[in-house]
Formats: C-alpha cells, sequence, structure tokens
C-alpha cells in the first residue's frame, strides 16, 4: 500500500512492463490496432489515421512471392502522396502488415502512370525526380518494371553514365545500366520494344537509348535543356513533371558516373 503526500492511499506503479506491452496498450488506447486484414482500398480514399501512421511507421508492405522466397516493397507516404519501393530481398520487420505486389500495382492508372528517381551523391539524396509516362507503350512498361523490381532488376543503386552536349542546347544525361553500370549493359526485359512514340527536343523528355535488339536498351535519357535548333530525341516514353532542377544539378557536379540512383518505384493514386 503506498501513502501519497495528502496521505492518501492508492495502487503501486509497475514499471516492469516491457516496451511491446507498453506499445500496445498505446495502441489501444489510440484505437491504432487493426481488426482485420489490411487491403489495397485501405491505403486508398480518405487513408483512416489508423492506416495512414502504419504506413508512416513503415509498417505496410508489399509482397512478391517467388520459388526462390519472398521479395517485399516499402510503401511509403509523403507529403500526402503514397510510394511504392522496389521488391527487394529484406528481412520483414515484426508487427508489419502485407498486401500482394501483384494487387497494390493493380491500382496503378494506365493512362497517367508516374514513376520516381532518387538521385544521390556526395554521400547524400539529393531530390525526387517525377516522370509521368506514356500510356500503354512497350518503353513505358520496361521503365515501370525497373523501377519495382517486378522482374528481379531494377534501376535502384544503378549510376548515372554520361552527360551529352553539356551545357549545350540539347543537353542530357543517360542513365540505366541495371547490370554492369559501365554503360554496356541494361538488355531489354520485353521482347519487343517497338511502338508509337514521340520525338522531342524539350527539357524534361525521357527517351529510350534504343535500338532494337541492343543489349542497352533498358537505358535511358532525360534532355535538361531544350533544343533549339528543331533536332528531337527520337522514342520518347515519359516527361519529367517534378524534380527537373535536380537532374540538372546531378549533371553540374563534376563527375556524373558519382550520381546514383539511391532509390526507384512508382506512384499509387490515393
Amino acid at each position: 500500500m503506498m501513502t501519497t503526500e495528502t496521505g492518501a492511499t492508492g495502487d503501486p506503479v509497475h514499471l516492469g512492463d516491457s516496451a511491446s506491452s507498453i506499445m500496445n496498450k498505446v495502441q489501444e488506447i489510440t484505437g491504432e490496432i487493426l481488426q482485420k486484414q489490411l487491403t489495397v482500398e485501405d491505403l486508398r480514399r480518405r487513408m483512416r489515421e489508423p492506416v495512414k501512421r502504419l504506413v508512416e511507421a513503415g509498417r505496410v508492405l508489399a509482397v512478391q512471392e517467388d520459388q526462390d522466397g519472398r521479395r517485399s516493397a516499402r510503401i511509403t507516404l509523403q507529403d500526402g502522396q503514397l510510394y511504392l519501393h522496389p521488391l527487394l530481398r529484406q528481412p520483414t520487420p515484426a508487427h508489419t502488415h502485407t498486401l500482394q505486389e501483384s494487387e497494390v500495382m493493380g491500382v496503378l492508372e494506365p493512362s497517367c502512370t508516374l514513376a520516381f528517381l532518387d538521385l544521390g551523391w556526395a554521400g547524400s539524396t539529393r531530390g525526387r525526380v517525377t516522370i509521368q509516362l506514356t500510356p500503354d507503350t512497350p518503353l513505358a512498361r520496361q521503365f515501370v518494371l525497373l523501377c519495382t523490381g517486378q522482374r528481379g532488376h531494377t534501376y535502384r543503386n544503378t549510376k548515372l553514365l554520361q552527360v551529352w552536349d553539356k551545357g549545350e542546347p540539347g543537353e542530357c544525361v543517360r542513365g540505366g545500366d541495371y547490370e554492369s553500370n559501365d554503360g554496356r549493359g541494361g538488355a531489354p526485359l520485353l521482347p519487343d520494344l517497338q511502338g508509337q512514340y514521340r520525338g522531342s527536343g524539350q527539357a524534361g523528355a525521357v527517351g529510350a537509348w534504343y535500338e532494337p535488339g541492343d543489349p542497352t536498351s533498358a537505358q535511358f535519357i532525360i534532355i535538361t535543356r531544350d533544343n533549339q535548333d528543331g533536332d528531337q530525341w527520337s522514342d520518347v516514353f515519359g516527361d519529367v513533371v517534378s524534380g527537373l532542377d535536380v537532374v540538372r544539378a546531378a549533371v553540374n557536379h563534376s563527375d556524373i558516373t558519382e550520381v546514383t540512383v539511391v532509390d526507384c518505384g512508382v506512384v499509387l493514386p490515393l
């Protein structure tokens, strides 16, 4: 029995609870324990606060099972936008909610698919580049595959390779060698990449380093300066909608091969 300063008695306070039990009590108090299996729809359209907190805590993953085991992809929420990161072979943290990666990918809008590349150099991530992809083209589908790692390969941890016409009209940067990281790799993931593409000389256009059968067909270019003389880059399959300043900063770095795609993925519509 304990005596308070006023002379009243009170129950003893137990301090021996484990961190996990304390966390469970906090979750019960705040109503954050989900009583049902999390679904893709729980992530969309007025996401409830408990689900939002799970995502912000890194406790929601998309998973893919294959003959070699399980791969998982982070789902993050930043500035009100939901992102799916690439599938990786990594331990699944405790108390994590999982969704099938195929179900998560199923919410993408084919008419307006957004992919992202996070660029970094000198030991830090410098910013996110968001790209709107041309609907229903093989090069755009391949880009999504390499941003999500659905086929096992990903642009994550690849380097930018080369700057063309630096400081001149039509300046562009090349990247996307997911195999050797020296510019000689990046084989296509799809059997036929031919399609209806447009040409562009505008800054922000994303095109393919591509010729049929080329072993570097998964490589890409991003134009960073408008071309004033009318020359265009063919096989354009997307446009940068935010983060072009990050690409331009990368181009102006002293060594473009020190610039890395730190992370990548796709934007999930809410």
